[in-house]
């Protein structure tokens, strides 16, 4: 186990203990590098920092309507893939493509497609709907990117959905259907209590990564969190203070900060999907 200890210390433990000692000092990295302890006013300074809590709030409303939206779009494409339908194989295969495809290349093609001119608008002209400024106009921004992420990473969560409903002995649906059960009984009574653990397992993953949301949001804005600060993630406001301010240890600060919900939130969903016994 020594190579992998040392790996995971050199690279996972001694950066994260490295963060929680600068998260304590203001650091001075131009000219001679220098630390000054200053105790927790990094933290305390986060409470009058208006743009923390807009980065939280945006962060907040990307992962309440991201990760239910993703998960729920999951499960159904997953059970129409487990389905008797023809060329279900085909369908995998499509249904999976946006998952491999390199996030900032995603970006770039959404971007193209939010366009003032773009197909989105094109597309809601010809229906006669109303068009919108998808990157410009700070009401949408936000929703912009909540609809290219839930289309990109429903396909992944989908594929683990699969493999478990795939996992689910066909005999209790046998079962269940001689003693009268409909479909929706079945779903309800056999499929959802066994998908338990694999949709704790989607929920929290899906709120680690919506929580630390930086590629998309950077790319749409070019790195400001823009417009009107509309799309700041946390992540982002953390690049900002590290490498735009060059104020290390506040960035620190906040890191920790994101840790902290991020575990909080975890505690929670573990509460709420606490295991179990299937009888």
């Amino acid at each position: 186990m020594a190579p992998t200890m040392i790996v995971m210390g050199v690279f996972t433990v001694l950066p994260i203990a490295y963060a929680i000692f600068l998260s304590f000092h203001k650091v001075r990295i131009l000219g001679e590098f220098d630390l000054r302890f200053i105790g927790g006013r990094n933290f305390w300074r986060m409470l009058a920092d208006e743009r923390v809590w807009i980065a939280l709030q945006n962060t907040f409303e990307y992962v309440v309507i991201v990760v239910p939206t993703q998960t729920i779009l999951a499960l159904g494409l997953a059970l129409i893939l487990n389905s008797s339908i023809r060329g279900k194989h085909w369908f995998r295969i499509i249904f999976f493509l946006p998952t491999v495809t390199a996030s900032a290349v995603l970006t770039l093609i959404f971007m193209w497609i939010y366009n003032s001119n773009g197909l989105l608008n094109n597309i809601l002209a010809g229906f006669g709907l109303p068009t919108y400024n998808w990157i410009g106009d700070p009401s949408v921004a936000l929703k912009s990117i909540m609809i290219m992420n839930i289309w990109s990473t429903a396909p992944l969560y989908m594929i683990v959905y699969l493999a478990a409903l795939q996992d689910i002995p066909k005999s209790l649906y046998e079962a269940a259907k001689i003693d009268g059960a409909s479909a929706l009984d079945q779903f309800f009574n056999i499929t959802l209590p066994f998908l338990k653990p694999v949709t704790f397992f989607i929920v929290v993953i899906g709120i680690i990564g919506t929580f630390q949301l930086f590629d998309q949001s950077y790319i749409f804005s070019a790195g400001s969190g823009g417009p009107n600060n509309s799309t700041l993630t946390v992540v982002l406001l953390i690049y900002q203070y590290a490498f735009k301010s060059l104020d290390m240890g506040y960035a620190a600060a906040l890191a920790l900060m994101l840790a902290a919900v991020i575990m909080l939130v975890t505690v929670i969903q573990r509460t709420i999907f606490k295991e179990e016994k299937l009888h």
